[in-house]
């Protein structure tokens, strides 16, 4: 027996180390295949960038005003990065990256006290979550989420501790994920981690209510001074409006514009066959998780219930929705679906198991190549693409010779991981050539940095999202003027130079732009002030459609 558990835990090494050559695959395939993108990632390099401007690391700044949408921990990340080796772009696309490799860890570690019989489930745990299309693709974006999951993970280490008797230890730990993951992203960390505290008693029978929802609460306290140690002085120096967003913005605001920019409640589920694949459809999981739910449910699996079924309900209940909102969910799936296969060791060898799945990602391969040779025409593709071509064949090929391969050796969870990890390789190497002149902002941000280092004054068509001041490190903020209001603004000032967007290059004739460049299904222009006004004339006798 203990030769058997030997053996698991290589195994289960092994598959750590294979989740984590994908991850840093994944991330060399992210740099080289597309730019850092707006609207999204470039705004967080470009608050990081004013922040590290001012020298002010209390208060993110956007466009020079107070930006207090979130907090500032991963600015922070990034500015530690350019202390170390200068202000640069890879480093900030570095660090989702390393808290992935974090989150592959703690997920690992989270298995083997979960299940400490099962030595090989954290290995295949983390192969699932690794390959998760979501978590594949957002682990190399400048975002959030894969933070928030790092510490939502260190939370539930803590509360798993707690309930193991050491509540100092444990309720320690929780606060003081609690307090870093609000650090991250505001209030919704709570969420991610205090179902599975609260419902303790349901996935640990025993503990003692009242002294285990004291030390709940002691932890919340504990988070609570974490954040507040960084929010009194950063209200204080960003001013009454900066201080109340912080302090009431992020929790009953958010709430409110959440309720205005609806999706329907079951938009998350229609969703979970593409955010969950290649998994979800593997027949394989749901015979298993059948049987497992209602015959073999253990403390592991309640305490996974209990961290991800809550959150998925209050998160398709409330109105506003993201995809990227689920991810700290992403370790409880993964590690459910280790254990329901371990369960189920004879339906994973069976030989048509994989069929769904692989036929799923040979049909996107199909895809890619009727897109690249025109069959399927897109207005971004208008001759026949190679990367296109070769990346459909590339999806083919690894399906077949994943299932013939299978039907030799069978691991089906291993082979459906590395078949399901493809799929983001191959297609944004596939899309690199499309994808990188119409998301790299590079050239209109030096433009504009050339116009203002002469003196220029350079204003914005409409919202600015800081999309070009870390790439330009521009050193004086954009004029953000409505559109409805520009035609009227720029008659008083005939000096400025505008970033506008138009659909249509056919507006450009006759006139002369500094920069033109694809922008996101537009084209964006930097132009004078008379020729800015001539568009805008030209865009006002459009017909409605156009």
């Amino acid at each position: 027996m203990n030769s058997v558990n030997a053996l698991e835990q290589r195994n289960g090494r092994l598959l750590l180390l294979i989740a984590l050559a994908l991850l840093l695959m994944l991330t060399g395939v992210a740099i080289i295949s597309r730019p850092i993108t707006p609207i999204d990632e470039t705004r967080y390099l470009g608050v990081a960038w004013e922040m590290w401007l001012r020298g002010d690391f209390l208060v993110p700044y956007k466009n020079g005003e107070p930006y207090s949408h979130k907090p500032p921990l991963m600015m922070w990340m990034f500015h530690a990065g350019w202390w170390a080796f200068g202000v640069n772009a890879w480093w900030p696309r570095l660090v989702s990256p390393l808290f992935s490799a974090g989150a592959l860890l703690l997920t690992y570690r989270l298995a083997r006290r979960l299940w400490p019989r099962r030595e090989g489930l954290g290995g295949r745990a983390v192969v699932v979550l690794m390959s998760c299309l979501v978590w594949a693709i957002l682990s190399t974006w400048i975002m959030f989420d894969v933070m928030l999951a790092f510490f939502a993970l260190v939370s539930l280490h803590g509360v798993l501790d707690a309930a193991e008797g050491k509540r100092l230890r444990g309720f320690g730990l929780m606060g003081l994920g609690l307090g870093l993951g609000l650090l991250t992203k505001g209030p919704a960390m709570l969420l991610h981690v205090l179902p599975v505290a609260v419902l303790a008693p349901w996935w640990r029978p025993g503990l003692r209510w009242a002294s285990w929802y004291g030390g709940v609460f002691l932890a919340i306290l504990y988070g609570a001074v974490i954040v507040l140690l960084w929010a009194i002085p950063a209200g204080h120096a960003g001013g009454v409006e900066y201080q109340h967003a912080i302090f009431w913005g992020q929790t009953a605001d958010r709430m409110v514009e959440s309720f205005a920019h609806q999706r329907p409640v079951w938009w998350y589920l229609v969703l979970l066959p593409a955010l969950l694949f290649p998994w979800f459809v593997w027949p394989c999981l749901w015979r298993g998780m059948s049987q497992y739910v209602r015959h073999h449910l253990d403390e592991g699996g309640r305490f996974c219930i209990a961290w991800a079924l809550p959150v998925f309900v209050v998160f398709s209940l409330i109105s506003g929705k993201q995809v990227h909102y689920l991810l700290p969910l992403f370790p409880a799936f993964a590690l459910l679906v280790a254990r329901v296969v371990a369960g189920g060791r004879r339906d994973e060898k069976r030989g048509s198991e994989l069929a769904l799945p692989l036929l799923i990602i040979a049909l996107l391969g199909v895809g890619l190549l009727l897109v690249g040779t025109g069959h399927i025409p897109l207005d971004i593709v208008s001759l026949p693409a190679p990367s296109l071509i070769a990346g459909g064949g590339v999806l083919i090929a690894s399906s077949v010779i994943t299932y013939l391969w299978h039907r030799r050796s069978p691991r089906s969870l291993v082979m459906l991981g590395l078949a399901g990890a493809s799929v983001p390789v191959v297609v944004q190497l596939a899309t690199a050539p499309f994808i990188y002149p119409t998301y790299d902002v590079r050239p209109i941000a030096q433009a504009i940095r050339q116009i203002q280092d002469k003196g220029g004054w350079v204003a914005h068509a409409g919202k600015y999202h800081d999309q070009y001041h870390f790439f330009g490190r521009l050193q004086k903020p954009l004029t953000a003027m409505p559109v409805e209001e520009l035609s009227a603004w720029l008659l008083h000032h005939p000096q400025v130079w505008v970033v506008m967007y138009i659909r249509d290059t056919r507006l450009l004739a006759a006139h002369q732009a500094v920069i033109t460049q694809p922008f996101r299904g537009k084209t964006a222009v930097l132009v004078d002030a008379a020729t800015a006004q001539s568009l805008l004339t030209r865009l006002q006798a459009l017909p409605p459609s156009d």
